[in-house]
């Protein structure tokens, strides 16, 4: 029998609303530098490409953009602050352990593709008691390369043990949706993260809710064990 495909996450915006940690402690940081504080709704705009775009967003929207030799005391400055804040077991979205327990138990290898830097997730996911159910994890400094780059994702299948052919990226924003796609596999969006509107991020599939998971698993595997599989949508 064929092992279960192997399922990369997404973390911010996927399994846990980060927006508030990463709030605290961007507002922090700007509080620091005479700054304004920046709003939920702004935040949600910035996440997505890892804690240095993120740091330069906040500052560029609350006045002068930092200059190249003001960033990297900033982004240390930001992470510091970050990673002194406890994990909120709140943060973590309806579902998500549930739900991984039920994949881990079918089978499925599970990895984790963030762009967050890759000790800070890890031990995010420790202190959330999700790290059991991950096999491999990568970070935004884990490679060269990062989101939307399939490189990542790559390197998180290799780490798992592949196989490669029907593997899964679960994602909410367009970085998860475009590495997908660079990489030949099948992307997922959660439609209640913060990647904007899922028509415009041409997922394979949109589940809004991450029960909904093993459900969406089971139609890419019907799809992908037919004779004239539709996945991945619109691709060749």
């Amino acid at each position: 029998m064929a092992r279960p495909a192997p399922v990369i996450f997404d973390l911010d915006g996927t399994l846990i609303d980060s927006v508030p940690h990463l709030g605290q402690a961007l507002n922090r940081l700007l509080g620091e530098w005479g700054r304004t504080s920046v709003t939920d709704a702004m935040l949600r705009s910035f996440i997505g490409d890892g804690p240095r775009r993120l740091v330069e967003r906040g500052f560029a929207a609350t006045g002068r953009a930092l200059s190249r030799e003001e960033v990297g005391p900033a982004l240390a400055r930001f992470l510091d602050f970050y990673a002194v804040l406890p994990a909120d077991p709140g943060s973590i979205y309806p579902g998500v352990p549930r739900t991984l327990a039920r994949l881990a138990g079918a089978g499925h290898p599970i990895g984790l593709c963030t762009n967050k830097p890759q000790a800070i997730a890890r031990d995010l996911l420790d202190e959330l008691e999700l790290l059991p159910f991950f096999g491999a994890i990568v970070g935004g400094d884990s490679l060269p390369q990062c989101k939307p780059a399939p490189e990542p994702l790559l390197a998180v299948l290799t780490a798992l043990g592949g196989p490669f052919a029907g593997a899964i990226m679960v994602g909410d924003g367009p970085n998860d949706i475009a590495a997908a796609h660079a990489a030949g596999i099948v992307s997922i969006l959660v439609s209640y993260g913060y990647g904007g509107e899922p028509a415009d991020l041409s997922a394979d599939l949109v589940i809004d809710r991450f029960t909904d998971l093993p459900d969406a698993l089971e139609a890419v595997h019907r799809n992908l064990a037919s004779p004239h599989p539709t996945f991945p949508f619109g691709r060749s």
